[in-house]
């Protein structure tokens, strides 16, 4: 009996002194695993200081050499001020060569429009400062170099300078806006924006195929205005699976125009646009989607409001910028559809605006009203995906203001990513003809030719 006691008693000695062993080497291998997590967490070791010898120094008996530390620069980081979770820094270039008849797809026939030479240009140079807030709040700063076509100086009668137009290049503001978010339903977006009217126009600028925009959009779109917008998607929570299937903006502005902090009377541009996202899926492997969209607005304009960059209609059948002479009410409708099928995109829109006058304090119109509207068709195809794209558009816009004053423009483009829309390089060759001048044989050119290369860089 005494036997087995003392083999029990020998067993878990045995057990204890193993399991002591255990434990310490247990304790070695946390202490080593504690010890690579210090080297791994620990700074980088600071790169050496450099030792720069200055230029000797003579005290009158004897050369001094004198050895002076030069720190090292350390990086440069920029934070946000505020309590921002999110702040990106951004922006992009655009530069382009332009020979032929510059402009002419725009109406700019030379030379009673004003001869543009043959020229390389910086088409838009911006930087942007975007973020987002904890507080469901998201917000963009966006400014732009831009460059005027036209230089004008405005005088008086004894040769004083009032006002003047340089061409120059100059700063200004594009998008200025906050935005909440808080419901995906139901967004509020105050500031300078592009107010909800236009495929293409709302179409980013680094995000087109073509290295412009078409007439139709370039005259009868508002661009960007200053007002508050509600916008969003109203299935997000409803049916998630199709929370794309319809999307929504209605905003109220000033309609003067960017950069306008001042209504040109007490009422304002009212402006909706509706989007169905009726197909969107994979067929075959292939990326499957096709839209449609629709909007309005409408707008009680005063004298002087610039209402269109390029919607005047000269006797000549070019176009310039509409600065309304009296009073004038502008309503304006359009529809667009666009495909997409694996490499192949098809995009096309309809615009139509009225023109009307209106008498204010008994001030008769100095203008006739009129409708303008116009078109565009755009098909292009990826010969290499992601890389190579073949593009070509067909277009046409009626200024209205004349007998058969139609302007059509066919467009053939050729397109090369290097690196997606971040580093991407546009050729168009664009062919464009007036209606009116061709009718007219007091007008020697009615057709017009430009070549434009354009190369992007974003960061």
């Amino acid at each position: 009996m005494r036997a087995e006691t003392e083999s029990s008693d020998s067993e878990r000695l045995q057990k204890l002194e193993r399991a002591v062993e255990l434990l310490q080497q247990r304790n070695a291998d946390l202490e080593k695993e504690v010890s690579a997590l210090k080297k791994s967490a620990s700074p980088a070791p600071r790169p050496p200081r450099e030792m720069v010898s200055a230029p000797p120094a003579s005290d009158g008996k004897s050369i001094v050499t004198k050895t002076e530390v030069k720190e090292e620069k350390q990086p440069v980081y920029a934070v946000a001020a505020a309590s921002e979770f999110k702040l990106t820094l951004g922006g992009f270039i655009q530069a382009q060569f332009e020979a032929g008849d510059v402009s002419a797809f725009e109406g700019r026939f030379q030379p009673a429009s004003g001869e543009i030479k043959d020229r390389f240009r910086i088409r838009r140079a911006r930087i942007n400062v975007s973020g987002d807030y904890k507080e469901e709040f998201d917000f963009k700063l966006e400014g732009e170099f831009t460059q005027s076509d036209v230089g004008f100086t405005v005088r008086d009668a004894s040769g004083r300078t009032l006002g003047s137009n340089s061409n120059r290049t100059a700063f200004g503001a594009t998008d200025l806006f906050a935005n909440w978010h808080r419901f995906p339903e139901l967004n509020v977006k105050v500031g300078q924006y592009k107010a909800p009217f236009g495929l293409e126009q709302l179409t980013s600028d680094t995000k087109l195929f073509t290295p412009e925009r078409s007439l139709v959009t370039t005259a009868l779109t508002p661009e960007r205005q200053i007002g508050v917008m509600l916008w969003g998607k109203p299935l997000t929570n409803l049916w998630p699976e199709q929370k794309d299937l319809l999307s929504y903006s209605v905003g109220v502005f000033n309609g003067t125009g960017r950069n306008i902090s001042t209504n040109d009377n007490n009422e304002f541009m009212y402006v909706g646009r509706l989007e169905v996202m009726a197909v969107k899926s994979k067929i075959l492997n292939q990326e499957v989607g096709v839209k449609f969209g629709a909007n309005a607005l409408s707008s009680r304009d005063e004298a002087g409001t610039t209402i269109s960059g390029a919607e005047r209609e000269n006797s000549d059948g070019s176009l310039t910028g509409f600065t309304l002479p009296s009073a004038a009410e502008r309503s304006a409708y359009g529809a667009d559809a666009s495909v997409r099928v694996g490499p192949f995109d098809f995009v096309g829109e309809y615009i139509s605006q009225r023109v009307g006058t209106r008498t204010v304090n008994g001030i008769a119109p100095l203008f006739t009203g009129f409708r303008a509207d116009g078109y565009y068709l755009q098909g292009s195809y990826f010969v290499i995906p992601k890389k190579l794209q073949l593009v070509t558009k067909w277009e046409s816009f009626n200024p209205g203001q004349l007998v058969d004053d139609d302007i059509h423009s066919i467009t053939a483009g050729v397109n090369y990513y290097l690196k997606g829309d971040d580093l991407k390089l546009l050729a168009n060759y664009i062919h464009t003809w007036s209606d009116f001048r061709a009718g007219n044989a007091a007008f020697e050119h009615s057709e017009f030719d430009q070549v434009l290369v354009r190369l992007q860089v974003m960061f």
